[in-house]
């Protein structure tokens, strides 16, 4: 029998999202803010439907923010690992990374008595070391890096790209890559952001990009037997009255579709059992 499965993930990101690319004055502290007004509506949304979602949550942002981490425990959803701060692996010093990820993972296993299973890099980038690194604190995956759009997979490390020849794959490990997509996030469809030498439009339609993400969806189930699609949402974004319009109607599209709501660490299980 068919199984299609969808994963609502919530990067709650908070004021970090903007502290991490040098954003600290008062406006954009106050974007960041919005965050923690906006989960509530969320975790009502989720339970009027019966969804269980994952949030990963930066340690700082758990820190600014108990009550609606708590909140987030409450509702049974899954807190994955989204870094200490926002600042993504492939930019922070040699050693930090370590020295964050078990920071935060300290933190996680304070708050809800045991360390993540899951972990998603800040702006989905990588480094060298990341997947290394996740296997020796056990994790069970990552979601970060986009090499299908259903399917799992398992990560490699000891990739060799080279600027002229074809890149050479390092081998697989153990640790399930559960993958994403630009597409299927609602940050770069949204978020207006105007920095210096650069300027980023967002605010597109809700309707249209709804139109995207449940094609996504449909396009899956014609196409495979089993599945799963990984929907990534930021609450300060997607918490805004009309936005919460649209993910309610993706809810609904996708139930009538047949999907199944999974958190991301109940899908790489699944995957796991079938034998990948």
């Amino acid at each position: 029998m068919p199984t299609h499965l969808a994963n609502l993930s919530f990067d709650f990101d908070a004021i970090s999202g903007w502290t991490a690319r040098g954003m600290k004055t008062p406006t954009p502290i106050s974007r960041g803010e919005f965050g923690a007004v906006a989960v509530p509506r969320i975790l009502a949304l989720l339970a009027r439907y019966g969804v269980k979602a994952s949030f990963y949550i930066p340690g700082m942002t758990i820190e600014q923010y108990p009550r609606e981490t708590e909140m987030i425990l409450k509702g049974g959803h899954e807190i994955g690992h989204h870094g200490w701060t926002h600042i993504p692996p492939a930019n922070l010093k040699e050693g930090e990374e370590e020295a964050q990820l078990i920071r935060a993972n300290d933190l996680i296993q304070k708050v809800t008595g045991q360390k993540a299973r899951g972990y998603r890099s800040p702006a989905w980038d990588l480094s060298g070391q990341t997947i290394g690194l996740l296997l020796k604190h056990g994790f069970l995956y990552d979601s970060s890096m986009m090499g299908h759009d259903w399917m799992p997979y398992y990560a490699r490390t000891g990739d060799v790209v080279h600027d002229d020849e074809a890149t050479e794959f390092g081998p697989e490990t153990t640790l399930i890559e559960m993958p994403i997509s630009w597409s299927l996030d609602d940050f770069p469809h949204f978020e207006y952001i105007r920095l210096p030498n650069m300027l980023f439009p967002g605010l597109q339609n809700a309707n249209n990009v709804l139109e995207n993400w449940t094609d996504e969806f449909t396009y899956m189930t014609r196409n495979t037997d089993w599945g799963l699609l990984t929907y990534t949402f930021h609450p300060f974004v997607v918490g805004r009255g009309h936005r919460m319009l649209m993910l309610e109607r993706l809810i609904q599209n996708l139930t009538e579709q047949g999907a199944e709501f999974v958190t991301l660490e109940q899908g790489a299980q699944a995957w796991a059992a079938r034998g990948s």
